[in-house]
């Protein structure tokens, strides 16, 4: 068992979950009250890391934010930034494939709440801030939680694009995904099977534990 590798996922999932959860939150809201040209546009673009292979986004990753790109020159040599084959690059490339796993199920929470309810929030004067906090995010939060749990165990596992941009550096990029890979390329079956065993547990684990914990929210509601 590779627990530098395990303990190296668990980070990045938390990392790109708390980057992750405020925007989709704000952006899901958007989503769920507003209409304006292009929505249709922003929703598609949202749900690409849906259809597209992992390796595809990771290989776009690589070739924007990389040394030779003008972008990836900026960042090192104004901010002294490098993302390519580092653990801030995962962070990145990890928040932009799980866009679509935490918007969904938030902006379908939000669309949920009755016009009745934001009318009388409106009626008593409320700000949409306080509204926000007081009224929908009590609401939404079976959304929200669903939205964790998918991100965290999604990002637990995620494979291609974190080869793609990280590589397999141990302590820097090596997640536990990538130690199964490597494990199976030298024949080490035991450890790739005991890591890949962890990783089911978990994910059934979690996901019993979401789904039961969301249907007792919703009775509560």
């Amino acid at each position: 068992m590779d627990w530098q590798s395990l303990w190296l996922s668990v980070k990045l999932a938390a990392i790109s979950v708390l980057v992750l959860l405020p925007l989709a939150i704000l952006l899901s809201r958007l989503l769920a009250y507003r209409e304006f040209h292009g929505k249709s546009w922003i929703e598609a673009l949202i749900m690409v890391p849906l259809v597209l292979p992992p390796t595809v986004i990771g290989y776009y990753l690589l070739v924007g934010l990389g040394s030779e790109s003008w972008l990836g020159q900026w960042l090192q040599q104004t901010l002294g930034v490098q993302l390519v084959f580092h653990f801030s690059g995962l962070v990145v490339a990890s928040v932009l494939v799980n866009i679509p796993f935490a918007v969904q199920p938030i902006q379908r929470a939000f669309e949920a709440i009755p016009q009745d309810v934001r009318d009388a929030c409106a009626c008593c004067g409320m700000s949409r801030t306080k509204q926000l906090f007081k009224v929908e995010l009590p609401l939404v939060w079976p959304g929200i939680l669903t939205a964790l749990v998918l991100c965290f165990s999604h990002v637990l596992g995620e494979f291609g694009v974190v080869l793609m941009m990280g590589g397999s550096i141990a302590g820097e990029t090596k997640t536990i995904s990538i130690a199964i890979y490597d494990s199976v390329q030298a024949f080490d079956f035991a450890s790739a099977g005991t890591m890949s065993l962890v990783l089911l547990l978990f994910a059934i684990t979690t996901l019993a534990l979401t789904t039961g914990l969301s249907r007792r929210l919703g009775r509560l509601k």
